[in-house]
């Protein structure tokens, strides 16, 4: 019954929209428009259908309503930065098949040391290394069952109580594959989302390159990052003992030498990183270099080329076995379909709310924005969508609010980046519930922590992040 009531109130909210439109004399591609962005948003925001079939809304209702035409909304569904999330998810599944998330995680924890501590530092480091680069979600699974291995081995850890390590360690798993996701380009739905929407809308803008990015979310990331860690180890009062890790030893002894397929995976890996950061121009102090895009026609060449690239040489490299490569078909069929149709409808949305002339309306209704500073606008707009993302997708809440954020940048004469960014990262703030990201929903499921322990350190984390990210859209240029 809850949830024919969810899928009823999308058309109806939207319709209510489009009748106050309507009234007040908007045009009929405006009040139309809003129709189905409300509808969207209210199926989106409640999981009332599956997230990818409301994201087949606007190939649907948008020619219906006489807003684009079929053939322009099915080519948003296919934009280049949709091949740059496919790309990422076949090198994460070639690592997850050759196992090397469990050597890459063990060698960090024995690296960084055997208290307490430095263990709950390994894991968080080691999370945020690897979901740089495939889904928090990704990451968080290929390293939930070492971490609660490593929390059950009675002998570890002598001194402290198990529920502190147990809670500390899983959550800090968490919290460190989000923050991680947020770093890169590809390291989190949301911020391809932003990459593609500022590529197709503000055409004459420098475009958002992986070094770009890089250059402004690593040092904020690491930042959160570290500042997770003290949380973490002051709230369940984790020590500097130091404790038996014969037990990561035995298991990383048990992977063996590395395997000629490890090897040509983290050579691909590596080579692709390589590629990410030196396609368009950068600095080095005062010597600059030109990046290798420059090879071809301005444009030819994406991110997304490079990761594609890389997935179709796993396909072409062989392994050990005899007619096998190193990546199969069958692997990659787990492929979230449903997250590429999102991208695609959201691209549609925004595309539509821009030609429909809604954007422009929307502009004129938010110009009272211009008699607040920047930073207090900043700050609220990320406490907004931080809370939003604790109760909702926050890939939804994202795409849904470019469009607007776009329209308010022009309505109170800010750079849009000023609002998007902050806007980008805080959709990734679901630090305080189990269902606001899948890395808390996961290790919630393995460990025997209380939610409310999460919502603690989760609370801390917010406002942190919010803290962090308005003093560097007030104080640096992206």
């Amino acid at each position: 019954m809850r949830n024919l009531f969810a899928i009823i109130s999308g058309p109806i909210a939207g319709g209510i929209a489009w009748y106050t439109l309507y009234i007040n004399g908007q045009a009929p591609s405006i009040c139309n428009m809003a129709f189905i962005t409300v509808w969207m948003a209210v199926w989106w925001i409640t999981e009332a259908v599956e997230i990818g079939v409301t994201s087949l809304l606007p190939f649907i209702l948008m020619p219906l309503l006489h807003i684009m035409k079929a053939e322009d909304v099915a080519a948003h569904y296919m934009e280049q930065t949709i091949f740059l999330f496919i790309g990422g998810f076949f090198i994460a599944f070639a690592m997850e098949k050759w196992d090397i998330h469990h050597r890459l995680a063990y060698r960090m924890i024995l690296l960084t040391g055997n208290s307490p501590a430095r263990v709950l530092a390994g894991i968080m480091l080691t999370a945020y290394l690897i979901s740089m680069w495939i889904s928090n979600t990704a990451t968080t699974l290929m390293l939930v069952a070492a971490v609660a291995a490593i929390v059950n081995h009675k002998e570890l850890f002598t001194d402290h109580k198990r529920e502190h390590i147990g809670a500390a360690f899983l959550i800090g798993l968490a919290y460190s594959a989000t923050i991680g996701g947020m770093s890169t380009p590809v390291g989190t739905p949301t911020n391809m989302i932003f990459t593609g929407y500022w590529e197709t809308h503000y055409l004459l803008r420098e475009p958002i390159t992986f070094l770009r990015w890089c250059a402004f979310g690593v040092p904020i990331s690491l930042l959160l990052l570290l500042v997770g860690f003290f949380i973490l180890k002051k709230m369940f009062r984790i020590k500097n003992t130091f404790s038996d890790k014969s037990f990561i030893q035995s298991k990383y002894k048990e992977l063996g030498p590395i395997t000629r397929e490890q090897k040509t995976v983290l050579l691909l890996f590596a080579i692709t990183i390589v590629l990410w950061f030196t396609r368009t121009r950068f600095s080095i102090g005062s010597l600059a270099i030109g990046g290798w895009e420059a090879w071809f026609p301005k444009g030819y060449i994406k991110d997304s080329t490079v990761a594609i690239v890389t997935a179709v040489c796993l396909f072409v490299f062989p392994s050990r076995k005899k007619g096998k490569f190193i990546l199969e078909w069958a692997d990659v069929k787990k492929l979230p379909f449903n997250i590429l149709l999102l991208f695609g409808g959201g691209f549609a949305l925004a595309s539509g709310i821009e030609s429909s002339g809604l954007g422009t309306y929307l502009a004129s209704q938010l110009e009272f924005f211009k008699n607040y500073p920047l930073w207090m606008l900043i700050a609220a707009l990320s406490l907004l969508i931080t809370l939003l993302s604790e109760i909702a997708s926050n890939v939804a809440t994202i795409t849904l609010m470019l469009p607007i954020l776009g329209s308010l940048a022009t309505a109170i004469g800010v750079d849009p980046l000023r609002l998007m960014v902050p806007a980008t990262f805080a959709a990734s703030f679901g630090f305080m519930l189990v269902i606001a990201t899948a890395p808390n929903t996961i290790v919630f499921a393995a460990g025997n922590f209380k939610s409310k322990q999460l919502f603690r350190a989760g609370l801390w984390m917010n406002l942190a992040g919010i803290t962090l990210l308005t003093l560097a859209m007030t104080l640096f240029e992206f």
